[in-house]
């Protein structure tokens, strides 16, 4: 990224550039990122291309003033990062399910951070609801953020378990990874009729209050405190219209919940 480019991209989180890549600097980024760009696989049910470069992932987010997934998100605020001077890794995750079992290899992209005055984070900006700031990498203890109380434990065989809430969320292989690496990942979750991606809408994002999320036709705001409000979207226009309006997406059609490619190439129908 030119310095044009990362000009634009601070617009785009509503944040100014800082004096030094310092670990203030990333928490305050990280959050401005959050309650800027939603959490979003429209493109998935668009029939959009989802090309793994930092051109491109930068261009969608600050160029076409929209959302992705954990690769598109964490992938552009790794550039953006890097541009600023922070040192950046990505890592490989994988997800566990509602049974405690891990996901497939490069499930979920997450952020290894070293900051110009010695923190080391784990930034993660695309996991959806999630720490509003970085996790120190190096604390096995419980840490408090306003999203939960989150903790990093080592597993027997080296990886990181990130936890919220008690419960396990993923588990992070600590070896270095290139964005190109997570190309069959981003591929599976495009297409397998397993992954939750293509069976669903959804788009959310972190506000000053809370969250709002909308997913297909319901729009639902949850407070700080946990309280929820969801309303039903009667038309197409109020459809379009929530997505500008929350998220600041503009659409040319409402999104529809499309068919899963079967890995081997078959179809099935997805349910919403």
């Amino acid at each position: 990224m030119d310095s044009d480019q990362t000009d634009a991209y601070l617009r785009r989180i509503g944040t100014e550039r800082p004096a030094a890549p310092t670990t203030r600097a990333l928490h305050d980024l990280h959050v401005a990122h959050l309650r800027a760009v939603p959490f979003e696989n429209l493109s998935i049910h668009l029939g959009e291309d989802i090309e793994l470069t930092e051109d491109s992932l930068v261009a969608k987010v600050v160029g076409a003033h929209r959302g992705g997934f954990c690769y598109e998100l964490n992938g552009a605020f790794g550039a953006l990062l890097t541009a600023l001077g922070f040192e950046v890794t990505l890592l490989q995750a994988r997800v566990y399910d509602a049974e405690g079992h891990p996901g497939i290899p490069y499930d979920h992209l997450a952020l290894h951070v070293r900051t110009s005055d010695g923190g080391d984070r784990l930034a993660d900006v695309g996991f959806g609801t999630h720490s509003h700031f970085p996790l120190a990498f190096g604390e096995r203890a419980d840490q408090q953020d306003p999203g939960g109380t989150f903790r990093i434990d080592e597993t027997p065989e080296g990886d990181l378990d990130v936890s919220r809430d008690g419960k396990r969320q993923y588990v992070v292989d600590r070896r270095p990874r290139a964005l190109g690496d997570f190309t069959a990942g981003a591929w599976w979750h495009r297409t397998s009729p397993r992954s939750h991606f293509t069976r669903s809408l959804v788009c959310s994002m972190l506000t000053g209050t809370g969250r709002i999320t909308l997913s297909g036709r319901t729009l639902t705001t949850t407070t700080a405190g946990g309280e929820r409000g969801s309303v039903e979207l009667a038309t197409d226009a109020e459809v379009l219209d929530a997505y500008a309006t929350h998220f600041g997406i503009v659409l040319g059609q409402v999104p529809q919940v499309r068919e899963a490619l079967f890995p081997g190439g078959g179809r099935t129908e997805s349910a919403s």
